[in-house]
């Protein structure tokens, strides 16, 4: 089984419209394995650290909640 890796130059080379793609991905859920839907919603958070401002408009996608610690 192999896996899937991508670095920062590639998604510092990602457009508004490959996450487009990715979002409507993760929105529709119609993967043929979990594992592929669990790859798209990791890239997603990846994505979300590297390059915040692409994803503003589907951060729902990746259900983060803040959390406080006091």
């Amino acid at each position: 089984m192999g896996t899937t890796s991508i670095s920062e130059r590639d998604i510092a080379q990602l457009t508004p419209d490959d996450v487009k793609r990715l979002a409507v991905r993760l929105d529709q859920d119609e993967y043929d394995n979990p594992f592929d839907g669990l790859n798209d919603w990791h890239l997603l958070r990846a994505i979300a650290f590297h390059r915040p401002e692409l994803v503003e408009p589907y951060i729902y996608l990746l259900d983060l909640e803040a959390y406080d610690e006091a």
